[in-house]
């Protein structure tokens, strides 16, 4: 007699891009170490605590980009959800390379500014990583954490290109149009991943998560 196969059971991934910080909006500040939330930043990372511990699903794990940003806005989540904050080096932001640290005014002056913006799946920062890269690293990471948590619900904070990438994928969209998404400082991007694809719940929430729940 043919057993069926077994099913893995969903995984919902909360996606969250960490809080404001001094240079946000001013400066391309990448992997560069020693960045922490500013004052809003702290207060915006407070807030999704509260709301992430006000929805309905129970949720078992926080997953943090090493970065210090990162690891802060996790700190608050998991600390007000009672659990701790586990270091993922695959939820990294994108490696800008020659143009870590630098003033957007300035690099969007740049002729390889149109290409990132238009034609990201072909562009590699100098000396760094490129889009694709980045795309396939943080779908590989959700995949680790879908294989470790089946059937779980846990919060993976990242960056808003990563985040970006990430939703790209799952709603087959391809990564020259992941430009187009907005992912705002302490929202909230809900996935479900199940064994017939992911369906995505949210993107860029601000509000109520209370019906983050597939239809």
């Amino acid at each position: 007699m043919a057993t069926r196969a077994r099913t893995t059971p969903p995984t919902t991934v909360l996606l969250v891009r960490h809080g404001t910080t001094d240079t946000t909006g001013k400066i391309l500040p990448g992997r560069a170490a020693g960045l922490h939330l500013s004052e809003a930043g702290t207060a915006q990372a407070a807030r999704v605590a509260e709301r992430l511990a006000a929805w309905s699903a129970k949720i078992t794990a926080v997953y943090s980009s090493p970065l210090e940003r990162t690891r802060e806005t996790a700190g608050a989540i998991a600390k007000t959800l009672g659990l701790r904050v586990h270091v993922e080096r695959g939820l990294l932001e994108c490696d800008f390379g020659e143009w870590t640290g630098g003033a957007l005014k300035d690099l969007s002056k740049l002729p390889e500014w149109s290409t990132v913006q238009r034609y990201p799946s072909g562009f590699r920062f100098p000396g760094g990583e490129s889009f694709a890269g980045m795309q396939a690293r943080i779908v590989d990471t959700i995949g680790k954490l879908r294989a470790r948590h089946a059937g779980e619900t846990v919060v993976a904070v990242s960056h808003a290109d990563p985040i970006k990438a990430a939703v790209a994928q799952a709603v087959g969209t391809h990564l020259d149009l992941f430009q187009r998404i907005v992912i705002s400082p302490c929202s909230v991007t809900g996935i479900v991943y199940g064994a017939h694809g992911p369906t995505v719940l949210a993107v860029n929430s601000t509000g109520s998560l209370s019906e983050l729940v597939p239809s």
